[in-house]
């Protein structure tokens, strides 16, 4: 039986995680992207979306009825009850969606690693679900200029959107491995090349290990 490898990779906002998972991607493991099954579980008529727009009203919404991520997170960020509340509405079904496809991914046994790609791993337990961490991190500054420069934010709410987060400090902590993504795109993909090979026993580095 083929060997699967669960990666959790996690780290800061604006800290790169997309372009490792882009290079894991490269090199054979299939991702689930927390963030997009977060999405799938409050998609309009849902339970979850029903819950939020009762506590936040239609305010949060857009044109077509899905929730309007920007405006739900002006609202609760910063407000650690509310995000809290947030939390405990979509956390819940996230992880029961994304255990699932775990198990099926494993079941096909041809994927030599899946990775979880989720910003909130450990806020919402789901470090329970992979067999290691990896944690991507930039220096302080680089991730408040990529959030105003990406965002749109201004200086105060991209350090509010920060610090709404488990620090950086702690996720490394937690780590089995971290990745620094503040050098060059060269020297970001041999290190996750490296930790691939140490990591993903039954994996042979792909595109990006050439």
């Amino acid at each position: 039986m083929k060997k699967t490898t669960v990666i959790g990779l996690t780290g800061g906002i604006a800290c790169g995680k997309t372009t490792i998972a882009r290079i894991l991607r490269r090199l054979g493991a299939v991702i689930i992207d927390a963030d997009r099954e977060a999405k799938r579980v409050i998609k309009p008529r849902s339970a979850a979306w029903d819950k939020l727009v009762r506590i936040h009203g239609r305010d949060i919404l857009n044109p077509d009825d899905s929730i309007n991520r920007r405006r739900l997170g002006n609202k609760v960020f910063g407000d650690q009850q509310a995000l809290s509340q947030l939390n405990s509405i979509v956390h819940p079904e996230t992880m029961r969606v994304i255990s699932n496809k775990i198990e099926s991914f494993r079941a096909e046994e041809r994927w030599p690693a899946i990775v979880l790609d989720a910003p909130l791993l450990f806020e919402a337990g789901a470090e329970k679900l992979v067999d290691v961490v990896w944690v991507v991190t930039v220096d302080p500054e680089t991730q408040i200029n990529r959030l105003i420069n990406r965002e749109g934010m201004n200086r105060e709410q991209a350090l509010k959107r920060i610090a709404s987060q488990m620090p950086l400090k702690e996720k490394v902590k937690r780590a089995d491995a971290v990745v620094d993504n503040t050098g060059t795109r060269r020297q970001t993909r041999e290190r996750v090349i490296d930790l691939w090979r140490k990591y993903v026993p039954d994996g042979s580095p792909g595109e990006d290990g050439q």
